[in-house]
């Protein structure tokens, strides 16, 4: 036991693990600073955050401990309990801010769409691996679409706009990196065009139109739609170079700036910490990602650990970029969190989670097991 624990901590990837870290580092310091201006309710999920990454480092160690292999025959299970919580939670589920997308447990909010983002990537990279993609491709196409369409069907029904266009484009990354011919990229994005023209006029909340709007017209509802992005917009321009330090950030302190915690939390960085501390973030997402590819390249041999590892680093990515691309207004806001950084337990648990099944691929990849 003790030999393999010595094998497992030599093979363990430290770097990306840091990189992540540091990242979440930075988060509680972001966290903690917003509570000092917000009182009881915001140190009240500076604590519950603390609790949330610790509990997430313990299971990134305790799956990468795991033979992913394993986990990989489970994967059509795996991806049914996920179709079962999205059922239930459209049951069962608590309303907030318009999305039916929360269990509550003891006081907890649960998030199933964040655990739903691994699981489809999961269920991807296992389908992907085992099928001989040369070979009947509008059969496979057809498996991993339907696949994808019924977790996305389930949390539009939420509804959840922001989280099931981030499936859409997990699902696309991966159907790219498969190899399918051109031609049915040709016609997904002639179908994406109808469904779009057919989700304006029959779906989109009056709300989420407004969102869209807005984001072409900063203008166009400076004071209810367009305020939020106004005000983040303004506090990325005020943190200047070194920004104003922790904790003396006027828009989060003086609750000019909403939902400061999650959402905006960029926001909050580059005011308070700068230009110079924007480079430092990126420079961790950036670790990350370059681990991931270098892994990759280097170290993993089959093909479900090559398709799980670019799913998983691209939802960071996409989530990363959407994210910032909120907080500066070239993106419309569609509630998506800054991964490792904002507050959440649902995204912080299933994040980790997901970087200790890359941890386990690298491992048995370096060892051979």
């Amino acid at each position: 036991m003790l030999a393999k624990l010595v094998v497992y901590l030599k093979n363990f990837d430290w770097i990306l693990f840091s990189s992540i870290l540091l990242l979440v580092c930075f988060g509680l310091a972001e966290i903690y600073s917003v509570a000092l201006g917000q009182g009881d309710e915001s140190f009240l999920n500076f604590k519950k955050q603390i609790l949330f990454a610790m509990a997430g480092i313990v299971l990134l160690f305790a799956v990468s401990f795991i033979d992913y292999h394993y986990v990989r025959s489970y994967s059509n299970y795996i991806y049914l309990v996920g179709v079962f919580l999205l059922m239930a939670v459209l049951v069962f589920g608590q309303t907030i801010r318009g999305t039916r997308g929360w269990f509550y447990i003891m006081g907890a909010g649960i998030q199933p769409v964040e655990l739903i983002k691994a699981i489809l990537i999961l269920f991807l990279a296992r389908y992907f691996s085992g099928a001989s993609l040369r070979t009947n491709q509008l059969k496979h196409l057809a498996v991993a679409g339907t696949g994808f369409l019924i977790f996305f069907i389930l949390v539009l029904a939420q509804p959840d706009f922001g989280s099931g266009m981030l499936l859409f484009a997990t699902w696309l990354v991966m159907v790219i990196a498969a190899g399918f011919d051109k031609k049915f990229f040709i016609a997904i994005a002639l179908i994406i065009s109808v469904l779009f023209v057919g989700a304006w006029a029959f779906y989109l909340k009056p709300y989420q139109k407004q969102r869209i709007m807005t984001f072409i017209n900063p203008s166009f509802d400076p004071l209810n739609q367009g305020y939020n992005v106004a005000q983040a917009i303004i506090a990325v321009g005020a943190g200047g170079l070194s920004g104003r330090g922790i904790g003396f950030g006027s828009q989060s302190q003086l609750k000019f700036l909403p939902e400061s915690q999650n959402d905006f939390i960029f926001a909050v960085v580059a005011e308070e910490l700068g230009f110079l501390g924007i480079c430092l973030v990126l420079s961790f997402f950036a670790i990350f990602f370059y681990r991931c590819l270098y892994n990759i390249k280097k170290n993993v041999k089959d093909d479900f650990g090559i398709f799980f590892i670019l799913g998983a680093s691209s939802l960071i990515f996409m989530q990363m970029f959407i994210n910032i691309g909120m907080n500066i207004g070239i993106l419309p806001v569609v509630g998506i969190s800054l991964p490792f950084v904002s507050y959440g337990g649902s995204s912080m648990v299933s994040s980790l989670v997901m970087v200790g099944f890359i941890q386990s691929i690298i491992i048995r990849s370096k060892i051979n097991y």
